[in-house]
């Protein structure tokens, strides 16, 4: 999978990452900035959606597109399809050019709108990255995890970079008896639960 990235996924990746890095650095602001996950955790997410049993992938929070990008590399090993949804018009705009231009629009499904009120005819979902407003998470996971397969996998981002503000969204998770969880230190750290 990692050995046969298309050039054109290869170059914007390497766009966004310049782009990321720059918005870290010039002042942008949080709700402007991309905020996309550093490239470790996107082969980590793209290894554990290739490993996902069937059904359907699901991002909640495309941003640029990044994220998933690395997920399509597992959806064309896989001949499956990713719904990603984004809230925001301007980051809606940017993922359309990326997956435009990485020619991966066969296998993503752009969803515009609140993944809150759109997710409710998604079913047997079998891989969902939640990379959200974190304030929103347990909303989600409520949302998400009784639309998922058994054996499905939910990972969530940012649990160790916003540890204060994710604390009670992990421990419910930890605690829930339908799913098997555990925070992982790739990148800004990623919740991992399997469904029972």
């Amino acid at each position: 999978m990692f050995q046969k990235i298309n050039i054109n996924i290869l170059d914007r990746m390497s766009y966004l990452e310049k782009l990321d890095t720059s918005d870290r650095t010039d002042g942008t602001s949080r709700l402007d900035r991309l905020r996309q996950i550093p490239a470790e955790t996107g082969k980590f997410l793209a290894l554990m959606a290739a490993m996902a049993p069937d059904g359907t992938i699901v991002e909640i929070g495309t941003s640029a597109g990044y994220s998933t990008l690395w997920l399509s590399l597992s959806c064309h090993d896989n001949n499956r399809k990713i719904r990603t949804f984004e809230i925001m018009e301007d980051k809606i705009k940017l993922a359309r050019e990326t997956f435009h231009l990485a020619g991966v629009e066969d296998v993503i499904e752009l969803i515009e709108g609140d993944a809150k009120k759109l997710l409710g005819e998604v079913k047997k979902i079998t891989f969902c990255f939640l990379d959200a407003e974190k304030e929103d998470y347990i909303s989600y996971y409520d949302i998400i995890l009784p639309k998922m397969v058994s054996g499905g996998i939910l990972i969530a981002d940012n649990v160790i970079s916003h540890q204060e503000a994710l604390e009670p969204f992990v421990k419910m998770a930890q605690n829930d008896c339908r799913v098997d969880a555990l925070v992982v230190p790739i990148g800004k750290g990623e919740l991992i639960c399997n469904k029972i």
